[in-house]
């Protein structure tokens, strides 16, 4: 089954093209990675994929439904979570935000038990009534993975979730994810191409357009930003 099917999509913001005639497909419970230099698109294709943003040509097909009519069916786990640490958030809280939907304004004890389940999928249970903020980095990022978990998603996107983190929390995160993808189709932004290597099914990489690297043909380069194949001169 395809769950994400890019057919020859263009965007430009302001007359300035950001991604164009890009085509793609992920089937269901792939692990895929995208990489590329920054402003290359990533972040915009991101959005167009969950629907808030419309290509301007081509079409986006989420489980064969328009993005917005999918939105049920995935779930976002952003680089960066905005909020006030003077305010009393706690990690439980934080998570049943995965269970917000139109006009609830309550949780009810099957959204507390989805809650702790998903914290117990990163390991996290144990902070669940302590305050959000006074967490480390690494442990604010696996919570924002259960947040997203909480929703049952079918497609997880997650934008450099390893970005920030110590070695020893960015191979917990790539063991989580390597699980959940049995459970899941995920999409990924990253930047750390050695460990994306070794943990997804097939790398992406996004430059106005999109084409398929394979992972045998990725060298050292990309970490200094250079996107080439090994096949190309040095």
């Amino acid at each position: 089954m395809k769950v994400i099917e890019v057919d020859s999509i263009s965007f430009a913001y302001d007359g300035k093209q950001v991604l164009q005639d890009v085509s793609f497909q992920v089937s269901e419970g792939e692990f895929v990675a995208l990489f590329g230099p920054n402003g290359g698109g990533k972040t915009t294709l991101f959005h167009l994929l969950m629907g808030f943003l419309k290509p301007q040509r081509g079409e986006i097909r989420l489980f064969n439904q328009k993005p917005k009519e999918a939105r049920k069916e995935l779930a976002w786990v952003p680089q960066n979570f905005h909020f006030d640490p003077y305010f009393p958030l706690s990690v439980e809280e934080v998570v049943l935000g995965g269970r917000m939907a139109p006009g609830k304004w309550r949780f009810s004890a099957e959204d507390r038990a989805a809650a702790m389940e998903a914290l117990e999928q990163v390991s996290m249970e144990s902070t669940s009534k302590a305050p959000f903020a006074e967490l480390s980095g690494g442990q604010k990022q696996r919570i924002l993975i259960a947040r997203a978990l909480a929703s049952s998603p079918k497609l997880l996107l997650l934008d450099e979730p390893t970005a920030n983190v110590d070695h020893a929390i960015e191979k917990t995160i790539y063991e989580l994810l390597s699980r959940l993808k049995n459970q899941m189709t995920i999409l990924m932004v990253t930047h750390n191409l050695n460990r994306a290597v070794e943990a997804v099914d097939r790398l992406l990489c996004v430059q106005t357009s999109v084409s398929e690297m394979a992972q045998e043909k990725v060298c050292e380069h990309f970490a200094l930003g250079l996107y080439h194949s090994t096949e190309e001169k040095t």
